[in-house]
């Protein structure tokens, strides 16, 4: 069986980093029985300017995508693609467009644990944000968060307290950039081939088989 490693990525306040990940998380059952995947979680920031307490998520929103009736027109497109694959998104309950570095922090100290424990962090920062409206900008949400993945909250509480990996964290941000990466979901398939934005599981199931079908290629030669 053929190990392929996905390196993702994306933010928690990304719609479509969480259609996104429904997507894989779909191309990954359908190809399970003849590939192993390991996903890894990068951080990005769609919003680096936004202050600590964060800000009114409708009005700023509005704004960027040119107004009101523009944003709720982008809003039904992705409840309906977001249905097809159980995503429940909610975009009235979300009151406040958060800073997600302290998110990032996390996800980053989950995968410090390992891979499951990651995969649920980032599970839970999308559904609270997208499906509860919880404020993922918030530290006793991302504590909540963090106790509920598996993780030691009186750990995480002192983290959060301190400056622990923010430079790590704005250090992959600026990598990721510099690799031209300018929008997000971005994958990076055992850190050779790249897909960007959601697309479908087909498509990525289809892009994990090319992928492990050249890795056996690639060992054929070698032996």
């Amino acid at each position: 069986m053929q190990r392929i490693t996905i390196d993702i990525v994306s933010d928690v306040v990304c719609p479509w980093c969480f259609l996104g990940k429904a997507r894989l998380d779909l191309a990954i059952a359908e190809v399970q029985d003849e590939i192993s995947v390991d996903v890894n979680w990068r951080p990005y920031r769609l919003n680096p300017d936004y202050p600590p307490e964060g800000v009114d998520q409708e009005a700023e929103l509005a704004r960027k995508l040119g107004g009101k009736e523009n944003m709720d027109r982008a809003h039904e497109q992705l409840k309906a693609l977001g249905r097809e694959v159980g995503i429940a998104f909610d975009f009235d309950a979300i009151r406040i467009g958060p800073n997600t570095l302290d998110a990032h922090r996390l996800i980053h100290w989950a995968g410090t644990e390992d891979r499951e424990a990651q995969q649920r962090v980032v599970q839970a920062l999308f559904k609270a944000n997208f499906e509860e409206g919880r404020n993922v900008g918030d530290r006793a949400v991302l504590l909540d968060i963090a106790e509920t993945a598996g993780l030691d909250r009186a750990v995480i509480a002192t983290l959060l307290e301190g400056d622990a990996d923010k430079a790590h964290v704005l250090s992959e941000i600026d990598a990721a950039q510099q690799m031209g990466v300018n929008g997000v979901p971005f994958f990076i398939f055992d850190q050779k081939y790249a897909v960007s934005g959601a697309q479908t599981p087909e498509i990525l199931a289809n892009a994990l088989r090319d992928i492990a079908r050249l890795k056996a290629e690639d060992q054929r030669k070698l032996n």
